[in-house]
Order: structure tokens, then sequence, then C-alpha cells
């Protein structure tokens, strides 16, 4: 009985490393779709906080004034930037852009005064964006509030789209995945069929037999996750050298819980597959082991 064991648990090993390297393509599928998603989201994040809100303030307001209201503003929980500009400054920056000094032609400046505000992207929709216009009108120094409200609507639906998009494929991907996964387990468990029964028939318990095949499928799973992992982090290295843009988009803590996520993911798949793959084959009879 023991030979035809080591002759079985030989025949094993190849298994587990298509296993392994099964297990990780599938998981550095997933990984890929979970990068996608997370750079889609904070380029979302990087357009929203780039549109401008200006309050525009009255002609006749003071410099103490204005200061103060920015002040004001600053301290509130939308703001992600702030920045004051005086008649003078707004006048520089015309003329550094336009290339004209109307100053000297019309002999004084029609330009107002603003404080320009860019908000924290939760806060740029439609109705966020109502309510805090609502609120800085009611400052007896605004003149008015301006802002690009159609790029807003159509950047807001846009997300949308794309968001159920991204959640639809995600949600097919993960089925998938987790399909793959169960059956490329499986397949490697068939050759240890016989050594499963094997060491049923000489008297060991369930969970004698189970406990070896599951704590290997725990480093089996840390392994493919560790395999996609590394093939992502290589990934993410040569989409720096063709886009060096992409770093400053890059979210270290979501990819962080990407790959813990991954992780998790290749072990309990793995472990559960395994184990349903054991009890299977002690359920079974000898010759339907055939």
């Amino acid at each position: 009985m023991a030979q035809p064991g080591k002759s079985s648990a030989k025949r094993s090993k190849p298994s587990y490393l298509y296993s392994i390297i099964g297990v990780a393509l599938v998981l550095f599928l997933l990984g890929t779709l979970g990068l996608i998603i997370i750079h889609a989201n904070r380029l979302s994040a990087y357009f929203k906080e780039s549109i401008e809100i200006q309050v525009i303030l009255r002609d006749n307001v003071r410099e103490d004034q204005a200061q103060a209201l920015r002040d004001s503003i600053a301290a509130r929980p939308y703001v992600k930037s702030i920045e004051y500009v005086s008649k003078d400054m707004a006048a520089t920056r015309f003329k550094k852009e336009f290339g004209e000094d109307f100053i000297n032609l019309l002999q004084y400046n029609p330009l107002y005064a603003s404080i320009n505000i860019k908000a924290n992207a939760r806060y740029v929709n439609a109705d966020s964006l109502r309510i805090i216009e609502k609120n800085l009108t009611q400052q007896s120094v605004v003149r008015e509030i301006s802002y690009q409200r159609l790029l807003v609507d159509r950047l807001n639906e846009n997300v949308r789209k794309i968001g159920i998009v991204v959640l639809a494929i995600s949600a097919l991907l993960a089925l998938v995945v987790i399909v793959l996964i169960d059956n490329t387990i499986r397949l490697a468990m068939f050759s240890n069929r016989f050594l499963i029964k094997t060491m049923q028939m000489v008297g060991a318990t369930r969970g004698f037999i189970a406990k070896p095949f599951d704590i290997r499928s725990i480093i089996n799973g840390a392994l493919s996750a560790i395999l996609a992992i590394i093939a992502l982090i290589g990934l993410l290295y040569f989409a720096d050298q063709w886009l060096p843009e992409l770093s400053g988009l890059r979210d270290y803590f979501m990819i962080a819980v990407l790959f813990l996520g991954m992780i998790l993911i290749g072990i309990c798949i793995s472990l559960v597959s395994t184990h349903r793959s054991v009890m299977k084959y002690l359920r079974l009879k000898l010759d339907d082991l055939y």
C-alpha cells in the first residue's frame, strides 16, 4: 500500500505547480481589473477636483473683508484648495494670458476680485454645488457664483454610465474567477484521488486525511496570489515608463487593499475547493475512482 501512495504523491507534484500557475493567472486577470477600477476612480476624482468654482466679489469689497470670507470658506469640508485673487492679480493674469494691457486703454480695471475654490470630488455634483452656491450667495460681499454647470452634469453622467459598465464586468469576472480557480484546484486534486482513498482504507479519519491537503491549499493559494501581485507590480512599472502621468493618479492605500484581497481570495477559494474535492473522493467508492 505504501508504494502506490508514494507514486501517487510524486505524480501529484507537477499538478500543484500547474495549479499555482493557473490560479496566479486568473488572480492576475482579476487584479488587472482592480487596478483599472482604482485608476478610473482616481482619474474621475482628478477631473472633478479640477473644476473651479469662482466666488466673484462685489466691486466695493475691502481687502480685509475678502480675506475674512476666504478664511471662512477655507474651513468648510467641501474645500480642497482655495485662492483669493485681487483685482490687480486678475488684471495681471489677463494681461499674461491674452497679451493685452486693457487698463491703459480703459483707464480703469473692470475685473472683479474673486475667491477661486476647487471642491473635493464627492461634492462635485449638481445637488451639492447648488447647496454650496446658495450658501455662498447669502454673503453680502458676494456678487455671483460661477462654474461650468454643463461640464459638471456631463462629467457625472459619464462617470455613472462607466460605473455601471465596470460593475457589470466586475461581477461577471468575479464569477468567472471563482469557477476557473475551483476547476483548476479540482483538476489538480484529481491526481490525488487514489492517495486519498488509500489513506481512508487504512483507517485514517477524514480530518487527518484532509488536513495536509488543506494546509497545502493555503500555501498554494498564497503563492499564486504573490505571483500575481509580482506580475501586477511589473505591469505598473512598465505602465509608468509608457505613461508617467499615471503615477500621479496612484492610490497606494487602495492598491495595498487590492493586493491583500487577492491573497485572501486565492487562499479562501483554494482552501474551499481543495476541501470539497477531498470530501468528494472520500465519499466515492473505490470503483468510482477509475
